[in-house]
């Protein structure tokens, strides 16, 4: 049951981001930048009686990704702002990953 109310919470939330973002779509991407997935797993994860240390190894590394996450972005954007598809806009953001991870590893 707890899964189930988790699953709608997030549902709903993810829901009225996409609607404003189609109707605003500046302000429903700066929404969409809140780190509200994040935060919506502290808490689920807090409530399910996650220890702190826990909690606290999470968030940093959520924020050791958000780098990843940029590149990402800035590459779908500037693909779909250069009338490439949106597949083909994820498809090289793979792609770019793919290249980052190698040079670093």
């Amino acid at each position: 049951m707890y899964a189930i109310v988790k699953v709608l919470v997030s549902a709903v939330i993810i829901g009225i981001i996409t609607e404003v973002a189609r109707r605003f779509p500046a302000q429903g991407g700066i929404i969409a930048a809140l780190p509200i997935v994040s935060l919506l797993s502290i808490v689920w994860l807090h409530m399910q009686g996650e220890p702190t240390d826990m909690l606290s190894k999470f968030a940093f590394g959520v924020v050791s990704r958000l780098p990843a996450a940029v590149v990402m972005l800035v590459i779908v954007g500037l693909s779909l702002q250069h009338s490439l598809h949106l597949v083909g806009s994820l498809a090289l953001t793979l792609y770019a990953q793919d290249m980052i991870v190698k040079h670093w590893a």
